[in-house]
């Protein structure tokens, strides 16, 4: 007899799915599942990545294009002087908490996101993972306002500010599963397909009307709209994503009409009543740029030092308060070259995704797309740079320029 053989290129697939549990970990958390594991999902996840993620990296040929170059040089240089910003900062405990998350853990979660990217049998299991992560939250969600309780912040009501988080998490995976429907709904050959992936992508747009996560709306919104646009638009399909832009946007407008017209209807729907409650005046986040500006231009060119933001705005030592904004912080904390460097980053992230949408293959342009929307505008509103999700999605967006192949 002889033994088994292990296909180590199979198992380093794998790292799709650790990666997409990862990636959701915070919203999972909220779920009463992941809540009954003896240990703690991040770390379980992890335990399970960084193994499969080896075998992925060993069992492929990588190739690389040259647009790569400048944005991957410019995280290594914004890592590098992050650290050395850390130097001139007047903060203790933010920094030792901050620094971390950015220099160990932002770059094996930027490497996955390259590598799960990159790979097809990868993609698929972390495209299809967020597929059913999506569903699940959201019922968990609906479930913990049914009931009054959440699992993650206790009782409603008990901590919002972990009751705020929960939801700001759970909104991000709500919305890159709505994304990721929408794709399949415009690749559906039948009716049978357009059907179900309509209901399933409308299930989770009224799912995030619950949790009160404005942000998770809006940037639901935007997914579904735009990346089955770009998934035509990449194909070569210019009519057909002009009229899917065209049809959605009309329909949601209509539905949201009839929701904000009927007082009843919109009773228990948080997110909505967090809209008309107030808007951007009700929200600390103003306050928090307009802070952040004024001590980015304050401190001139070389910035308040990594993690000094919070003292010098007067919150002390409080590392939730920070800028709000990406670009915000690494103007205040990093000064000119930290800005400058984010922007090579980030900036020449999303021209690649530009460059290669019409490159790539259409069906992988839009599902990095709709992975990535929600992430990258919940940065301009609130993470900081020590946020993983950040760093793995921009993972997701600079894989565009990578090809891979078993070996």
């Amino acid at each position: 007899m002889t033994p088994p053989r292990i296909d180590s290129a199979a198992l380093g697939s794998l790292a799709g799915a650790a990666a997409a549990a990862l990636h959701f970990a915070g919203a999972l958390k909220g779920t009463p599942l992941a809540a009954a594991l003896p240990l703690d999902l991040t770390l379980l996840a992890a335990a399970l990545l960084l193994p499969a993620l080896a075998l992925l990296l060993l069992t492929r040929r990588w190739r690389l294009h040259p647009l790569l170059g400048p944005p991957l040089a410019a995280v290594g240089m914004l890592w590098l002087w992050l650290v050395l910003a850390g130097l001139w900062s007047a903060s203790g405990a933010v920094l030792a908490a901050k620094l971390p998350d950015i220099v160990l853990v932002g770059p094996v979660m930027l490497l996955a996101g390259l590598a799960v990217g990159a790979d097809a049998p990868a993609r698929r299991l972390f495209t299809g993972a967020t597929l059913m992560i999506g569903p699940l939250v959201a019922a968990s969600v609906a479930f913990g306002l049914a009931t009054g309780q959440v699992v993650l912040g206790g009782v409603a009501g008990a901590n919002p500010d972990l009751l705020r988080v929960q939801y700001q998490l759970a909104g991000q995976a709500i919305a890159c599963a709505a994304g990721l429907g929408a794709v399949r709904l415009v690749e559906s050959p039948g009716w049978g397909g357009w059907l179900f992936w309509a209901g399933f992508t409308l299930a989770l747009a009224g799912a995030a009307l619950l949790p009160g996560g404005r942000m998770a709306l809006l940037s639901l919104g935007l997914s579904v709209l735009l990346t089955p646009a770009l998934r035509c638009w990449s194909a070569g399909r210019a009519r057909a994503a002009l009229a899917w832009t065209a049809a959605a946007g009309l329909a949601g407008a209509l539905g949201l009409a009839v929701l904000l017209l009927d007082g009843a209807a919109m009773e228990g729907l948080r997110t909505l009543e967090r809209f008309t409650e107030g808007g951007m005046e009700a929200s600390a986040r103003p306050a928090l740029w307009r802070a952040a500006l004024d001590w980015g231009g304050a401190t001139l060119p070389l910035g308040l030092g990594t993690g000094g933001f919070t003292i010098a705005a007067g919150h002390g030592e409080r590392r939730g308060l920070y800028p709000h904004n990406h670009a915000l912080e690494a103007l205040a904390e990093g000064g000119l070259p930290g800005l400058l460097l984010w922007l090579l980053c980030f900036g020449g992230a999303g021209l690649l995704l530009l460059v290669r949408s019409r490159h790539a293959a259409p069906q992988r342009v839009a599902r990095v797309t709709a992975l990535v929307l929600p992430v990258a505008m919940a940065a301009m509103v609130s993470t900081d740079l020590g946020n993983r999700m950040v760093w793995f999605a921009l993972g997701l967006t600079l894989s565009l320029g990578m090809v891979a192949r078993r070996v």
